[in-house]
């Protein structure tokens, strides 16, 4: 009898190594389809097989999956998003090519063009921000003028926050403009902008599987005009009219835009006249939002994940309640990072489940204003949330990083 086979197309420096636990937890040996698996440091650490493949091309892709039916018996395909929805797109169409359970490609790819889900969530009559497509700096103008400054511009294509400013001013909106337009990002097919109604209110964060919610967090974000993520928590605190609000108006944007199967994460904000949709994205959110899932609730979401890919039944009902705060760390400069001292005096401290940093000292750290700016994060978890604050900002102290700025002689210290 052949071994079964999860397959997973690249991999994520937060959860990649969790999937791959996870895959072994449930008798499967995976498998890392990836453009450069030395990317992901956590294949030689889990000994876990990796395949060298360009990734982007879903022939080559099929290639070496028809290859490994030849030892193994593949029982699902995933995979992770690098800057863009692309990969998530190829792993529907191989699902459907080997017949097993996944996300559909094209509600995939339509989901992944920001402006055509807006329409779709519009005509559907969902509440968004007011919004315009532009593909030059005069339509750019025009759909500021439009809408009104400050606007959000952004491109339509796109995650992790790249390319996304809050313009504020004539000044503001034609350097970002020129930027994104003078932007070249392989596999793009075209520069197309979103311009964008700026709407503020509290952040919450959806995340479900199949047509249900399995929770609901808030986050804030570092200072604009970026939208870098600053801290996350689990589960948000709602009222109960607030809750089944947020969670009728998310899955309703499933159905709106046929994403029924597997994981999902719908993001907005709370506004003066309620709850609008921000985004949706057609897979589980990436950095700790897993891990707070799992302290907060009991749930493992990337379990429940697998379990979906591989056909099985997915069983995830709250089995605690406990607030979980994740932390990010990002320097406020560009430069070299000095050290890092006091992580494992941090992590022995009660309620801290994680504290991570994703580089080592020595490295050379230039911001782009978006979640790439992230270099570390910790996590704290607790019955409820003073506590768990109150326990993360203890141990942020206890944290001794320093970068040395590119144009100062002397260490900036964060």
């Amino acid at each position: 009898m052949k071994r079964k086979a999860l397959i997973l197309v690249e991999g994520s420096r937060n959860n990649g190594q969790l999937y791959v636990q996870a895959a072994q937890r449930q008798g499967l040996h995976p498998i890392t389809l990836a453009t450069d698996p030395t990317d992901y440091h956590y294949i030689i650490a889990e000994s876990s097989e990796a395949i060298a493949v360009d990734t982007e091309d879903f022939h080559a892709m099929l290639h070496e999956c028809l290859k490994l039916t030849a030892t193994y018996d593949i029982a699902g395909i995933t995979g992770f998003t690098t800057r863009g929805e692309s990969i998530y797109v190829t792993v529907g169409k191989l699902c459907q090519h080997f017949n097993l359970p996944g996300p559909d490609p094209e509600c995939v790819e339509r989901c992944s063009d920001k402006y055509a889900q807006r329409q779709l969530l519009m005509q559907s009559g969902l509440p968004v921000p007011g919004f315009r497509r532009a593909t030059s700096a005069t339509s750019v103008n025009m759909a500021a003028t439009d809408i009104g400054l400050p606007v959000i511009v952004k491109p339509a294509m796109g995650n992790g926050s790249s390319g996304v400013r809050l313009c504020r001013d004539a000044g503001e909106l034609a350097e970002h403009t020129a930027h994104l337009l003078g932007e070249t990002i392989p596999r793009r097919s075209s520069q197309t902008i979103l311009v964008e109604e700026f709407a503020e209110g509290p952040f919450y964060d959806v995340v479900t599987m199949g047509n249900e919610v399995v929770a609901v967090g808030s986050g804030y974000f570092g200072p604009p005009p970026h939208f870098v993520p600053y801290q996350s928590i689990f589960p948000a605190q709602l009222t109960e009219e607030q809750y089944d609000h947020i969670s009728d108006i998310s899955l309703r944007c499933l159905q709106v835009l046929g994403l029924g199967w597997g994981p999902a994460n719908i993001e907005l904000l709370w506004t003066k006249s309620g709850p609008v949709i921000m985004e949706v994205n057609p897979r589980l959110p990436g950095w700790t939002t897993p891990r707070l899932i799992q302290l907060a609730h009991g749930v493992d979401i990337i379990e429940q994940h697998i379990k979906c890919v591989i056909g099985e039944e997915c069983d995830h009902p709250i089995r605690q309640s406990r607030a979980s705060v994740a932390q990010f760390l990002a320097p406020d400069c560009d430069g070299t990072l000095a050290h890092i001292r006091g992580i494992d005096l941090a992590a022995a401290v009660p309620g801290i489940a994680e504290v991570a940093f994703y580089v080592e000292p020595g490295v050379s750290l230039v911001r782009r204003g978006d979640c790439s700016d992230i270099i570390g994060h910790i996590i704290a978890s607790s019955a409820d949330l003073t506590r768990a604050e109150a326990i993360l900002r203890r141990t942020i102290d206890l944290i001794d990083w320093e970068v040395t700025p590119v144009d100062k002689g002397k260490q900036l210290g964060t």
